[in-house]
């Protein structure tokens, strides 16, 4: 079955107009979805209604069927900036996960290692704390302690948008490859059409606080960044995204080098 929100609408108190206005969007089961759009254009907090951390003004949110009216260990959500527990060690930020999940004790340890190595860490980074991390670690720990509770939709807000080039591409990469292995359902938000087509199924473009265009994603995966420019449905596809998000034409003549 999947997401669904039907006739969404957010407005804050206070602000002259709503952030999300009648948004109707669907999901699949094992769907990679991104929502592309400028800032300000209501895509960050479609993501939080879907995760549960915003009430909608009016219309609904289901997942599975089932409303969504607060937060639940079935949605994993990942934050732009990586969320850790600065004072505690990799190991401890992620047990701290497994305990509100009430993994058992015995089983923990085992479970962290395990964690660790999906994300393309080596054991002895758990004995670190966040600090003597580069970014890119540090998001990949941030992911292992969402995948902790093991959630069957990974709901995530612009996680790579504060890495430099070549860690942004990498930690695509690593994504692509757990969403392949896991078959989760993925939500990504993003401003950054390059990402959005490296990464998607479909791209729900949003302006104005609505869903202003939904492509299908006509690209062949694996989707290798320096090989991305030589699919001929590549460029249609970005003069598209770009046209839609109003970027003036010459900033996108050239794609650029990863």
């Amino acid at each position: 079955m999947g997401i669904a929100a039907e006739g969404l609408v957010v407005h804050f108190p206070g602000s002259p107009h709503p952030t999300l206005r009648e948004v109707e969007m669907s999901v699949p089961d094992g769907s990679f979805t991104v929502l592309v759009g400028a800032s300000g254009s209501g895509k960050s907090t479609l993501l939080h209604c879907l995760a549960g951390l915003i009430t909608p003004t009016s219309g609904t949110v289901t997942d599975n069927g089932e409303p969504v009216l607060a937060p639940d260990p079935r949605r994993g959500v990942a934050f732009q900036r990586d969320v850790l527990f600065p004072w505690m060690s990799v190991a401890a930020n992620i047990d701290f996960a497994l305990r509100a999940h009430r993994v058992a004790a015995g089983q923990r340890r085992r479970r962290i290692e395990e964690l660790l190595d999906l994300v393309g860490l080596p054991g002895d980074v758990g004995r670190k704390r966040p600090n003597q991390l580069s970014g890119g670690m540090r998001q990949r720990v941030g992911i292992a302690r969402m995948l902790a509770g093991e959630p069957e939709v990974m709901l995530m807000d612009e996680p790579f948008a504060a890495l430099d080039a070549l860690t942004r591409l990498n930690m695509q990469d690593l994504l692509t490859d757990l969403w392949t292995r896991l078959r989760r359902t993925v939500v990504f938000v993003t401003h950054d059409v390059d990402e959005a087509i490296r990464l998607s199924d479909t791209i729900n473009v949003l302006g104005g606080g609505r869903i202003t265009n939904r492509i299908t994603n006509p690209l062949g995966r694996p989707r290798p960044a320096d090989t991305l420019a030589d699919q001929p449905a590549y460029s249609e596809l970005r003069r598209t995204l770009h046209h839609e998000l109003g970027i003036e034409r010459n900033d996108f003549a050239d794609p650029p080098t990863p």
